[in-house]
């Protein structure tokens, strides 16, 4: 597919494609003979991939290395195995972090009572 139906299909803009293969981040896509780029269902899935990581708030060298288990062929299992624990640790503890301030905004919008305000949005203890 071309770049307009990988980017709709992967939700990363054309524009983010492109420079996700200018930084090395995707490897460059095959060209036609009118010189469009074409991308294929891996592609894609690597592109929906760094969206989402791109959505958590993951940097980008961070995701090239949680992408580096299908990209470097170097790396041995022992190798690739300890990638996936890190980036599955890094990703839970940023779940945690996302349900403690879930937490604070639950509480400011359904359990403060009302009356008053709220004068720190440290309420780790009252939730």
């Amino acid at each position: 597919m071309i770049i307009g139906e990988a980017a709709q299909h992967s939700g990363v803009s054309a524009k983010m494609i492109r420079y996700y293969e200018d930084i090395g981040l995707i490897t460059k896509s095959q060209r036609s003979k009118s010189g469009y780029r074409n991308y294929n269902k891996a592609d894609i899935h690597t592109l929906h991939f760094i969206k989402l990581a791109r959505d958590v708030g993951f940097s980008i060298e961070r995701i090239r290395l949680l992408l580096a288990p299908w990209t470097d062929r170097t790396l041995t299992i022992g190798e690739l195995k300890s990638m996936a624990f890190n980036g599955i640790a890094e990703i839970d503890d940023q779940i945690s972090k996302l349900a403690e301030l879930r937490d604070v905004l639950f509480y400011l919008t359904i359990k403060f009572p009302g009356k008053g305000r709220p004068r720190s949005p440290a309420f780790r203890n009252l939730v």
